[in-house]
């Protein structure tokens, strides 16, 4: 990009290049500044305000002299650097550093400081934007070996000094010749790194909010013949009851003669392009060939329009050219500061009552409620749509995002973390494209409330297509083991999904495992009993209320369960009950339903989850879930009978002005489109008396309180037609109620005085050869390891070869009798089911008698490798490992030596850095862990030495990330104490943390 005159001393780092989410939600591209950018520079110059002139100079500056332009416009990117803020190719803002001496005067390396200084356009100040460029110049200057920045600033100046104090960096002030002047120091903190992701959590959910809450929106693509996405959205859109402006876009009202305002589609006004709309519009729903989206997105990106939903398919799910179609798409649409959802995408609804947006292909909009919903697959929203509604179940929010090539899942977690109105999230996910930020994400919000997931292409090997993923090998097991620690809940199928979330959104969190199960079937109960058992709950003895029970008898049964201390929850089972007459006697379930929220309403307080599994009860489960929780609180709770509903949209005052759509027809079917056209959804009412979401508040009704799960409502109980699906859906929430209370009191990494931090770091250089390592990296050979693991506490246990007969007799006489005779081959190692090992050798007879016997067997010597090592007590043979994935970062594992963690996969998983209380649950979680804890009748080993062991390799790991592998096998561990018997260390140059680098999006270059 540098003119052929003046080349830079560095090739143009196009690795600088980011985009970055704004404190309002919008985007901005950041790339460094190059020769040709002279007049976008002038530009700029010109926009800002006398006065931001003078804070930048220190003096009135006019214009930029030819000088100056040259100077801010030439660098060589290691020295001098200048990034520029870019929103529809110009420039918002620029910042520059210039590397200086400790006197201040312009100098090269090893000098490691440089002076920075920002300007920020008037227009755009206050959105975030020199907060983002400062913490990518930052990291730029690291990369370039710079330590420190300084600045000087003049004291009216106090926005700009807020940018500095509030970065989090350690930094110094003083006063000097009427200016401030600042000293940084650029190496990363806790709380600078705190401050940079509550910037990105903040601009995150802003931008998905003003997705979410539009004022105005345009459907481009609405055709002029009913039927069509286009005309099948903008249907959806007025029938929902939209409260802003709802425009129709058609490119064919242009050709057809002119812009002719008086034209309409479905009632609202109909243009040839957004900007014939000569109106602001907020949100874009995209419904236009693959091939006309670039001139849709530039008439939008032209005419202020913040955000886009592309139904429009034909991308990277098509094929090579598709993800070229689809990097273009998001580089344009960011080019002008508008985020994406999709391509290829369902749609978002907003239930809100002050919003009321379907802009999706249901055609029913969902009722109110507290349940977050984001899926990437357009048929599977349509299912868990139709499930929820079956259920009774509400939404606060619904987003199908296809391809998710911008939007995702993650920014979803950062709106609903502190959204009021959600209390459970719901997610379908198909890939993680970012894992290490999910698991981040998903962690944090778990702490507030309940994330529920569920993952197609489990077992594909690949990403489904569209979909831009890390690679990673790391088993799909493993990913889940890792979301689990992080507080997600994990299931494994949608309709578990549902359950799980109509739960956690009726009920509170149970306090322990104990179940308390009751009803009228003895067999039922049993039943229930059982499946508590396999999913690891406490069950009591069943109370069979036997078949003769009446809704008083469950009533009276419920009640008394609640009150009792001795169980944590609650499971209802009910049969139909015939009397002699052959009629049934509890009014199709409407009566039991009915007894049991008597019982519910009855208790104290709403302290322990109550399920209820019905078989063949008619009107039960529906009767139930009339109560549900999900559903807000109507207003005014203390008027007996109030009952809230959503206003039509004729009557809703935000839908008057220009542009908006005329009132909708009296009459029931006018929320209720079902034109022809209009696409039904399997279990979705879409005619006449559909259910519209009774109970959902206007306005001031709107909750509004900080984001923690809301009190259920009296009588909110779930319902499952197997006693399987509810014992599972409240074993979840068992296991995530404990996650939430240790949360609470997280566990520690402990110190350890023993550890050689620094020795270990000048053995790792030494090792890799410093800047000339090579990336493939290297293992470290027996001795190296050893030394390695030592600087952290970790004993090996001395093996010496023995290529000969002899050279074994003297490594025994070295190590002492008795000893072990190992081959060390790669293909008997570490399998003692293949004879490779000899065990108690007491003598030089046996030794030599062993040797030639591994010989004789299984080959020569030198094909064998064999060692010798010292006995130790014998105890459970254990593998500890640590590798780093490129797409989770530093995992550390553990299992069972041998079958038990080979075939059966009976493998654990943390995220490293690991706490105590990780390490403690990691060795615990095995399937095979009561061989560690005296398994019939056993000596139980020493797990705290063991534990000590994970801790101390974690840290290995975590304080240096050139360690990519670390492999421990096999660790005895004995009643007393443990042996290291083999280990395997792999370095290598650290692979780039993306989690610690400045805030930005994903990119999409080709390269």
């Amino acid at each position: 990009m540098q003119s052929a005159s003046d080349q830079p001393e560095h090739d143009y780092p196009d690795h600088w290049e980011a985009d970055v989410v704004l404190r309002d939600g919008g985007t901005a591209r950041i790339r460094p500044i190059t020769a040709d950018d002279a007049d976008r520079l002038v530009s700029f110059y010109e926009q800002v305000s006398d006065e931001s002139k003078y804070y930048r100079f220190f003096a009135p500056y006019p214009r930029l002299s030819a000088k100056d332009v040259h100077r801010f416009t030439h660098h060589d990117f290691v020295d001098r650097v200048g990034l520029a803020a870019t929103v529809g190719g110009e420039f918002i803002a620029t910042v520059r550093y210039d590397r200086i001496n400790d006197r201040g005067l312009p100098a090269s390396a090893p000098a490691d400081e440089a002076e920075v200084a920002f300007l920020v356009q008037d227009a755009h100040q206050g959105r975030g934007v020199a907060s983002a460029l400062l913490e990518h110049i930052a990291a730029v200057a690291r990369e370039r070996d710079i330590r420190r920045f300084a600045a000087e600033v003049l004291p009216a100046n106090t926005k700009m000094i807020k940018v500095f104090t509030d970065a989090g960096y350690t930094q110094k002030r003083s006063f000097e010749d009427g200016s401030v002047r600042l000293h940084l120091d650029l190496e990363p903190t806790d709380r600078s790194l705190a401050v940079q992701r509550a910037r990105e959590q903040r601009a995150e959910a802003r931008s998905v909010q003003r997705l979410l809450t539009p004022r105005s929106v345009a459907v481009v693509g609405a055709g002029r013949a009913p039927g069509g996405v286009g005309r099948t959205v903008l249907r959806n859109l007025l029938g929902a009851g939209f409260t802003g402006r709802v425009y129709a876009v058609n490119a064919a009202l242009g050709e057809a003669g002119g812009t002719d305002d008086a034209v309409e589609l479905d009632g609202v006004p109909a243009y040839p392009s957004v900007a014939a709309i000569g109106e602001p519009v907020d949100l874009a729903i995209v419904a236009v060939p693959a091939e006309r989206v670039p001139e849709v997105v530039a008439d939008c990106g032209e005419h202020g329009v913040q955000g886009l939903v592309v139904l429009s398919a034909g991308y990277a799910e098509s094929g090579a050219a598709g993800r070229e179609r689809q990097r273009q798409l998001v580089r344009q649409a960011r080019s002008y500061g508008m985020r994406i959802i999709g391509p290829n995408a369902f749609g978002i609804i907003n239930t809100a009552a002050e919003v009321s947006l379907n802009a999706s292909l249901a055609p029913q909009m969902p009722a109110a409620g507290r349940i977050g919903l984001f899926t990437q697959s357009g048929a599977i929203g349509i299912a868990l749509l139709a499930g929820l509604h079956r259920r009774g179940a509400g939404l606060s929010s619904f987003i199908s995002a296809g391809n998710r090539a911008d939007v995702s899942g993650n920014d979803f977690l950062q709106h609903w973390y502190d959204d009021p109105g959600t209390d459970v999230v719901l997610l379908y996910l198909e890939s993680i494209g970012n894992p290490r930020k999910f698991t981040r994400l998903a962690r944090r919000t778990a702490a507030v409330k309940p994330v529920v997931v569920v993952k197609g292409a489990r077992h594909s090997g690949s990403a489904p297509p569209g979909h831009r993923v890390p690679v990673t090998r790391v088993p799909h097991a493993t990913v889940s083991a890792l979301l689990r620690q992080a507080g997600v809940i994990r299931v494994d199928t949608v309709t578990e999904l549902v359950d799980a979330g109509l739960l956690l959104a009726a009920q509170p969190l149970p306090a322990g495992p104990r179940v308390a199960i009751l009803g009228n079937s003895e067999s039922l109960g049993l039943l229930t009993y059982d499946a508590c058992l396999t999913e690891g709950l406490r069950p009591l003895r069943p109370l069979d209320l036997t078949t003769a029970a009446e809704p008083a008898d469950f009533r009276d049964a419920l009640a008394a369960a609640l009150a009792d201390e001795t169980s944590d929850a609650v499971v209802v089972n009910a049969i139909p009950w015939v009397g002699e007459n052959g009629a049934t006697e509890f009014g199709d379930g409407e009566v039991l339903a009915a007894s049991l929220r008597e019982a519910v309403a009855s208790a104290p307080a709403p302290t322990k989850p109550v399920v209820v599994v019905h078989v063949e009860m008619g009107g039960l489960a529906e009767a139930l879930a009339a109560a549900t929780s999900t559903r807000p609180t109507p207003p005014d709770r203390g008027t007996a009978g109030a009952v809230a509903t959503r206003p039509p949209a004729a009557t809703t005052p935000a839908a008057a002005g220009p542009g908006a759509p005329p009132a909708p027809a009296a009459g029931p079917a006018a929320n209720h489109p079902t034109s022809a056209g209009a696409p039904t959804v399997p279990g979705i009412p879409t005619g006449p008396g559909a259910p519209t979401g009774p109970g959902a508040p206007t306005g001031p009704g709107v909750p509004t309180g900080p984001a923690t799960p809301a009190s259920p409502s009296p009588g909110a109980i779930p319902a499952y037609p197997a006693a399987e699906r509810a014992v599972r859906a409240l074993a979840e929430a068992v296991r995530y109620g404990q996650w939430r209370r240790q949360a609470a009191e997280p566990g520690r990494v402990p110190e350890y005085e023993d550890i050689d931090e620094a020795g270990a770091a000048a053995l790792i250089e030494r090792v890799l050869g410093g800047e000339d390592a090579e990336p493939q990296g290297v293992t470290l050979d027996t001795a190296q390891a050893g030394e390695l693991l030592a600087r952290y506490g970790i004993a090996v246990l001395p093996t010496l070869p023995a290529p000969a007969p002899d050279a074994a007799v003297s490594a025994a006489a070295r190590l002492g009798y008795p000893v072990a005779l190992k081959t060390t081959a790669p293909h008997l190692r570490h399998r003692p089911d293949l004879g490779g090992v000899r065990l108690d050798l007491a003598s030089e007879e046996q030794l030599r008698a062993a040797y030639a016997e591994l010989t004789e067997v299984l080959g020569k010597p030198e094909e064998l490798q064999p060692v010798v090592q010292a006995m130790v007590p014998r105890g459970v043979d254990t593998v500890v490992r640590s590798a780093i994935d490129p797409a989770v970062g530093a995992v550390l594992s553990f299992g069972l030596s041998g079958a038990a963690s080979e075939l059966l996969g009976d493998t654990a998983h943390r995220l490293v850095p690991a706490t105590d209380r990780d390490v403690a649950e990691l060795v615990r979680s095995l399937r095979t862990a009561p061989l560690l804890f005296g398994w019939r009748g056993s000596a139980p080993v020493d797990t705290p030495a063991l534990e000590e062991v994970l801790l101390r390799v974690s840290r290995l790991v975590d304080d240096h990330p050139e360690v990519v592998a670390v492999s421990l096998e096999p660790v005895v561990v004995a009643p007393r104490g443990l042996s290291v018997l083999g280990a395997t260390v792999r370095l290598a140059p650290p692979p780039p943390r993306t989690d610690l680098g400045p805030r930005s999006l994903p990119s999409y270059r080709t390269a």
